[in-house]
């Protein structure tokens, strides 16, 4: 005789399985959207902070005070940013980085935006998405005044100072391999070879250089610009269209109140003196003219 009382039990605790499974699955479908989706700026306000990558040896662009504070150009427009977005300059949350981590710093999350002189390349535009351009730059080669380097050719076969992850280091493996490219890993690092003499020349960006030439009698720009002129921009992680689109939208209303021509006011010209034009670097709401 058939049990219909046991097979409506094995039937029912089948049906059971068979739902909890089907509820699991779809917990786990549905929950890949969510992540994959969740606003970058929703998360950003909700941490409460926003993480901007800077230097910390750049000066006048990124660096520490000897109060312990970051200043710089790029650290006052970080700060508007980051009163624009959260409502207060002081939300921020400064990431010191170097010049070959600024890649890797947006693609493992560590900060939410690049604004670190991080100059616009084909070869970074497959890896971070930048934002429009606040600044122009060149790379330059600054050498002892005794001694000068006024032309790339004059470095053949001898020592050059760079900086890893620069354009300057691309440029020079590129268009000359028989210049010996003498690394460090460091902006500080580096300028503290050519004083020693490890190198006869420093190459880095044009907008660096005249800064730091001025400020260090004995060394000069004999080459103030090489290969194409570049632009500077905010970089965010691959793919984050959102926040992107924010800093483009920010930049462009920044530019009604010449707010960047500000920011060089404020902390370029004290280090360019009178040397510089200043339409020369900025490039105001996000557009070359």
């Amino acid at each position: 005789m058939i049990n219909i009382k046991k097979i409506l039990t094995v039937l029912f605790s089948a049906l059971f399985l068979a739902g909890v499974l089907a509820g699991c699955g779809s917990s786990q479908t549905s929950g890949k959207p969510d992540a994959q989706n969740k606003s970058a700026i929703a998360e950003i306000k909700q941490r409460g902070v926003v993480k901007i990558g800077i230097f910390g040896d750049k000066p006048p662009f990124g660096y520490v005070d000897a109060q312990g504070k970051n200043q710089g150009f790029d650290v006052y427009i970080a700060k508007r940013f980051a009163k624009d977005l959260l409502g207060d300059e002081s939300k921020i949350e400064f990431v010191l980085l170097e010049p070959a981590s600024r890649v890797e710093y947006l693609q493992t999350n560590k900060v939410d935006i690049v604004l670190a002189n991080f100059t616009v390349t084909e070869e970074r535009k497959q890896k971070v998405d930048f934002a429009d351009p606040y600044m122009k730059v060149a790379i330059g080669v600054v050498s002892p005044t005794d001694a000068p380097i006024t032309s790339a050719d004059q470095l053949k076969g001898k020592k050059l100072i760079i900086i890893k992850g620069t354009t300057a280091e691309t440029y020079f493996a590129k268009n000359h391999p028989d210049v010996e490219q003498l690394k460090f890993d460091q902006i500080t690092q580096a300028f503290e070879a050519l004083k020693d003499k490890r190198g006869v020349a420093l190459s880095q960006d044009n907008t660096l250089l005249f800064a730091w030439a001025r400020q260090n009698p004995g060394f000069t720009v004999g080459v103030p610009t090489l290969g194409s002129l570049d632009t500077i921009a905010p970089a965010v992680k691959k793919g984050n269209k959102e926040l992107l689109d924010w800093i483009n939208r920010e930049l462009e209303t920044l530019g009604k109140e010449n707010f960047v021509h500000k920011a060089y006011e404020a902390t370029l010209r004290p280090a360019y003196g009178d040397s510089v034009n200043p339409e020369d670097i900025v490039v105001e709401g996000g557009k070359l003219k």
